[in-house]
């Protein structure tokens, strides 16, 4: 989330919606990925709606330089360089299916391998394999 307090905010949610829920869960011994699968959700959810507000998170790396706490104009450039094609590829991402997109942001945004997003999703781990696959490549030909 780049931001530890608002990491909290969105934990703290998820189990206030657990709480809520916590009379639908099957089986006990799986409340761990349960619980796993409520905080990446409601992440994800908070994610999606900072973006239709137009609200960017920033991370303390990124706001040093533009505020000239750092002195170095290179790495300035490479930053807005970065910045800028990360927002292209956030564009790109958009255009894609919802199941591409979630499969995407969890692998590369949450770093999960594509086990953990099996777990999570209910998938084998092949479908998220070739899912993974496929989003690529679709994401290569938007950009």
């Amino acid at each position: 989330m780049k931001d530890c307090f608002l990491a909290e905010d969105i934990v703290q949610e998820a189990f206030f919606k657990a709480y809520r829920k916590m009379d639908s869960i099957d089986d006990p011994a799986k409340i761990g990925a349960w619980l796993s699968a409520i905080t990446v959700r409601t992440a994800i959810d908070f994610l999606r709606m900072e973006k239709r507000k137009g609200c960017m998170l920033l991370e303390h790396s990124l706001l040093e330089p533009i505020a000239g706490l750092c002195g170095n104009k290179e790495d300035l450039e490479d930053e807005v360089c970065v910045r800028l094609f990360q927002e292209e590829i956030d564009k790109m991402l958009v255009k894609l299916p919802n199941n591409a997109q979630q499969i995407l942001i969890l692998k590369t945004q949450y770093g999960l391998k594509e086990t953990e997003i099996a777990d999570l999703l209910n998938l084998k781990c092949g479908t998220v394999k070739t899912r993974l696959y496929r989003a690529r490549k679709q994401l290569k030909r938007c950009l």
